[in-house]
């Protein structure tokens, strides 16, 4: 990437994990707002039913974190959280149609991996026997291997987890202990043996980015993720936010890299996977030929949503459950309070937790599905888009803030190639997706809230 397009581009915008981004969210929607959206959901697209539970507890808290964790409570507040959760459930399941179909259960945190493999278990079961699943559903979950044993791997494979995230970060201890994160307890190695033996599929996580990480030993750690084969392999992008998460100053101070060093480790990661035969998916995601990621991407039908990177086969409506949740329904978001006690004292009073959520107007519904195309696809297909939707193109371009002259500039920056009915991202434009797409968004027109940036 050329030093004054990284200049340029290299400037905050929304990661657009969801459209509207949660930082739009407002306390205006209510419990009873999330309950009427769950209702009419069942006859909203898509059809699938996703689970996410959030697990929000970790046995040592990781300075870059920009997820809602806590460290870990007495265990008598964490049992009241776990039989809130099935409380949660309770609440939620008597609004769902029966007749739908579970494709995804996913469990995030914090650290999902701090509750015994059994109350894990009891939450799959408590959903699992009330719907039927799609053939082959993802029921995934993100480990912490700083924690875990030989068995502990074992046990999650025999209680159903067919997809394991493996949170590595970075080989490089020096790396891990200036971050606070304990470094895995059994060599990788010997973790991929393990849920191998298992025929499961396998994920590994990695964070550029971070203090004392470098071009070289950066490559040096993906090389060696590379050498244990994962299905898919995660380059996240460090998003130094510490005015939303005070702990991330501590990583100021020990000395964050420069945006041209981010760009060189993300630049010489891309290449050696490359060359490893992994394919580029999205933002940050790289896979196997073999996966159903690859294969969607080919077929123009990857999609995301709050569990990731999906496909059309697997892509549901996210209804979450636990503190900081949030679900992802046809028209609506609703988010949980983050408050652990207030989510557990709401749920024991048969309350629905919301704290805030956002209806989307018809609008943002469209342009929810042109971002999510290019996100995606890195594409923008206007006459695939108005079959899909039912709309005329031009509608849909209005719906968005499409403008000809900011695209030009795109397209002279070598960023883009646009014309009447399609706009593509060139190869060397990806890492800037997220530009092109805040450029068609009307939210982005005068907005003041914060945001990361792409590198």
């Amino acid at each position: 990437m050329k030093q004054e397009l990284l200049e340029k581009y290299n400037v905050p915008v929304p990661r657009y994990t969801s459209y509207p981004p949660a930082n739009y969210f407002h306390d205006g929607f209510t419990s009873r707002d999330y309950a009427d959206a769950i209702r009419k959901s069942n006859r909203q697209q898509p059809e699938f039913i996703s689970f996410y539970f959030h697990i929000p507890f970790c046995l040592r808290l990781c300075h870059y974190c920009g997820c809602n964790s806590y460290a870990a409570p007495e265990p008598e507040i964490i049992d009241r959280y776990v039989a809130a959760l099935h409380k949660e459930i309770d609440l939620v399941l008597p609004l769902l149609d029966k007749k739908r179909k579970i494709s995804q259960i996913h469990y995030g945190g914090g650290t999902p991996t701090s509750l015994p493999a059994l109350e894990l278990e009891e939450l799959n079961a408590h959903v699992l026997n009330e719907f039927y699943s799609i053939a082959k559903p993802e029921i995934a979950i993100e480990c912490h291997p700083g924690w875990m044993k030989g068995r502990d791997w074992a046990k999650l494979t025999k209680i159903g987890f067919n997809r394991f995230s493996i949170g590595i970060q970075d080989f490089n201890e020096q790396v891990l202990r200036t971050v606070h994160r304990k470094a895995p307890l059994l060599q990788p190695e010997e973790i991929v043996a393990t849920l191998r033996s298992c025929e499961v599929r396998i994920n590994m996580d990695f964070l550029y980015g971070l203090p004392h990480q470098t071009e070289a030993s950066f490559s040096e750690t993906i090389e060696r993720a590379v050498s244990l084969k994962p299905d898919r392999l995660v380059t996240f992008s460090y998003a130094h936010v510490p005015w939303a998460f005070p702990r991330q100053k501590v990583l100021a101070k020990a000395g964050l890299p420069s945006d041209d060093e981010k760009s060189r480790m993300f630049e010489a990661a891309r290449k050696i996977l490359c060359e490893a035969d992994y394919q580029p998916i999205g933002l940050d995601h790289f896979v196997r030929k073999d996966d159903e990621l690859y294969t969607a991407l080919q077929n123009g039908q990857l999609h995301r949503n709050f569990q990731g990177y999906c496909t059309r086969r697997t892509t549901g409506q996210v209804y979450a459950f636990g503190v900081t949740g949030i679900s992802q329904l046809g028209t609506a978001y609703a988010q949980n309070t983050k408050n652990i006690m207030e989510y557990i004292e709401k749920i024991e009073a048969g309350v629905l937790p919301v704290a805030k959520g956002y209806l989307l107007s018809r609008e943002e519904q469209v342009t929810r599905e042109v971002i999510e195309m290019l996100m995606c696809n890195y594409r923008i297909d206007w006459n695939e888009l108005s079959e899909q939707l039912s709309i005329p193109a031009r509608s849909i371009k209005q719906a968005t803030a499409y403008d000809e002259t900011r695209l030009r500039e795109f397209a002279d920056d070598g960023l883009i190639e646009f014309d009447k009915n399609q706009i593509r991202m060139t190869p060397e434009g990806r890492l800037f997706v997220r530009n092109v797409a805040a450029s068609l968004d009307k939210l982005m027109l005068g907005t003041n809230k914060s945001f990361s940036k792409p590198v």
